[in-house]
């Protein structure tokens, strides 16, 4: 197994490309699976025409610490490794995992576990769609639960709802709005993501009462996107693997729930969906937790916020030189992790189109072979357009150039406009 992986990681894909132990293979060979925009045998050739692709949130950004890493995050997994469907005391849960994101929380001080329940899921999607079925009203069907979040809110929220169309809930749309059509009648499910998906403002709970009751989605509640103010403690809380440690791929999140009864429908949403999260997945994230919390920390930490502190320098510094465009501004705060005041350092610009023509603000990143996230999918307007900056590299440095030249088309057609109102104004006076 060793000697495998050593073979592919000598695989030369010219920094702009991986090739890997599952990929396909040429004359023996593990094919170069190249990165947006770069082509060729090794990833060499760039594709000048190609779009920069700012929509996903494919958190790439960390490939460079887990390569820097990988002896130390590597795991072999014999053929007999965990055959069975359960642990040996019945669960689908490794109590090391659970041990190991307890004491994650612990060195980060984002969440308060002790007295909690944990449950494993299969990314933060699956625990979310868990969290309403547990919170929702089951006996009064002609009475849903009515799911509801702020808005920009992640579009997942909506359409997962209503994909699933259940009659024990159904999605409502906007907080506020439902807050003043209905003044609280019913019982609320309100969905709020803090960090939010997609501005990054820190965000709390609208709807109080005993009529509402509140999932935080903290998938973003990370040293590389913000400062972290406080220990988060609220009744149910959820985090995924993805926005942690970059790996989106293994498909893990975890959820911290106050309520024993709400904690036994999320289990039993999970025993009857999936039957637990795989026990190699399970491994993996053990590892890779172990090699985030070493040194308190530190590295895997400063590594993110100086990567993501950077990219948001780049492109609040190009973004100032444009009066067509905006990015949104995000407050200075104390991070209790890092002891110091600082900035939020965002996983997504919330780009503006400011100009009353550019209505469809997607349009026109379009005009210069960009895409990013409409924002009518976020229930905004859409001359907003979220543009992702947590891939890799390549994807950013491709998105900067873009819209560096955007804004070079604006201040050049600004300066020729001047010159021909000037030249206008002095034939007049002439």
């Amino acid at each position: 197994a060793t000697a495998e992986a050593e073979f592919v990681a000598s695989i030369s894909c010219s920094g702009h490309g991986r090739a890997f132990l599952d990929g396909s293979i040429l004359d023996g060979k593990p094919v170069c699976e190249c990165n947006a925009c770069y082509g060729g045998p090794h990833c060499s050739v760039f594709l000048p025409e190609c779009i920069a692709d700012a929509d996903s949130g494919d958190p790439m950004f960390l490939e460079p610490f887990w390569l820097k890493h990988a002896a130390s995050s590597t795991i072999v997994v014999p053929g007999w490794h965990r055959m069975s469907y359960e642990f040996n005391d019945d669960s689908l849960i490794s109590k090391e995992l659970d041990a190991q994101i307890r004491k994650l929380h612990a060195v980060i001080g984002n969440a308060v576990t002790d007295g909690r329940f944990i449950i494993f899921g299969v990314g933060a999607t699956q625990l979310l769609h868990a969290a309403v079925h547990a919170l929702s009203t089951t006996n009064h069907p002609s009475s849903p639960s009515r799911v509801v979040a702020s808005t920009p809110y992640y579009p997942i929220y909506k359409e997962q709802t209503e994909f699933f169309n259940s009659e024990d809930y159904k999605f409502e749309g906007d907080t506020s709005l439902c807050n003043n059509n209905s003044g609280y009648k019913g019982n609320f499910i309100e969905l709020v993501t803090s960090p939010n998906n997609p501005d990054g403002q820190l965000k709390k709970a609208v709807l109080q009462g005993p009529s509402a009751k509140t999932i935080h989605d903290f998938a973003y509640y990370w040293p590389h996107y913000t400062p972290i103010p406080a220990l988060a403690d609220e009744n149910l809380m959820i985090f995924t693997l993805s926005k942690l440690t970059g790996h989106g791929g293994s498909r893990f999140g975890w959820a911290i729930i106050k309520d024993e009864a709400v904690h036994q429908r999320m289990l039993t949403y999970m025993n009857l969906s999936t039957y637990g999260v795989a026990r190699e997945t399970q491994l993996r994230v053990l590892k890779l937790l172990k090699v985030a919390v070493e040194n308190e920390g530190k590295e895997m930490f400063k590594f993110g916020y100086q990567t993501m502190r950077n990219r948001w320098r780049k492109l609040s510094k190009t973004m100032s030189l444009s009066k067509r465009f905006s990015i949104q501004e995000l407050e200075t705060q104390f991070c209790s992790f890092s002891e110091k005041v600082r900035g939020a350092t965002p996983a997504y610009a919330w780009l503006k189109c400011e100009r009353e023509e550019d209505k469809d603000c997607n349009a026109v990143l379009h005009s210069v072979n960009i895409t990013g996230r409409h924002g009518s999918l976020f229930g905004a307007e859409s001359r907003f357009v979220r543009l992702s900056l947590v891939k890799s590299d390549d994807d950013f440095d491709l998105l900067l150039k873009r819209m560096g030249t955007l804004v070079s088309q604006e201040n050049n057609n600004d300066g020729i406009n001047k010159i021909m109102t000037h030249t206008d104004e002095f034939i007049g006076t002439k």
